[in-house]
């Protein structure tokens, strides 16, 4: 085995584990805005479901095979452990759906079917890997400003502008339902740093795994060579 195909192996095997389970903690991780204890916020049932419509978009999108991960002719060893990469894989992906949903109330719920809904358009619309990875980003930039950014606004103690604005229009309408979690911005570091990271998994992540000698094929990433 040359030096390319070790290096190629350890990634697979090693890194995008390591990085999608890193992911899948930091995305359930907030920070308690009076103690600044640490507490970890499982994922819910709809993030669930997000994930499992996010995978098979890069299963139809040629992002990942399947069947070349998971096969009868690999050693059964090699096959587990492309098991746990794949695993790791679905639940980085609905801890990163986690880290940016609000955390209760009517906007959750406002924000939870505008992210199915797109994924579920998503499911019937023709697409590469580039235009995936820039709809993921819109997807998940979007959401992140809503909750880390003008959310925290709205749930910030003594409340500035924007929440007596929010209070005023939707008086009488979703009374009670923008309460938020007192989370401390550092909330908003984590989740930052975990999407970056769950990125960078995607970037590294090959559609299927190289054999084990076999040259490499340009455009075996997410994301094609060029276009980074």
């Amino acid at each position: 085995m040359d030096q390319r195909s070790k290096n190629r192996a350890l990634v697979r095997h090693l890194l995008l584990p390591t990085v999608f389970l890193t992911v899948a903690l930091l995305g359930g991780v907030r920070v308690a805005a009076e103690t600044g204890a640490l507490l970890f916020v499982a994922p819910p049932l709809v993030t669930l479901l997000m994930a499992t419509m996010l995978l098979s978009l890069f299963v139809r999108g040629g992002a990942l095979r399947v069947g070349r991960w998971l096969s009868a002719e690999r050693p059964a060893l090699e096959n587990v452990s492309h098991a746990l990469v794949l695993a790791s894989l679905f639940f980085a992906s609905a801890q990163a759906f986690n880290s940016v949903l609000p955390e209760a109330g009517l906007l959750r719920w406002m924000l939870s079917f505008f992210v199915l809904w797109t994924l579920w358009q998503n499911q019937f619309s023709q697409f590469d890997a580039r235009r995936l990875l820039r709809s993921l980003a819109a997807l998940f930039g979007t959401a992140f400003l809503v909750k880390h950014v003008l959310l925290s606004s709205l749930y910030e103690p003594g409340g500035g502008w924007l929440k007596r604005l929010a209070g005023a229009l939707l008086e009488g309408v979703t009374l009670g339902t923008l309460e938020g979690a007192p989370y401390a911005p550092a909330t908003g570091y984590v989740s930052f740093f975990a999407l970056a990271l769950y990125v960078g998994g995607l970037l590294l992540l090959p559609p299927a795994p190289e054999e084990e000698g076999a040259p490499e094929t340009k455009g075996e990433r997410l994301l094609p060579e060029g276009d980074a």
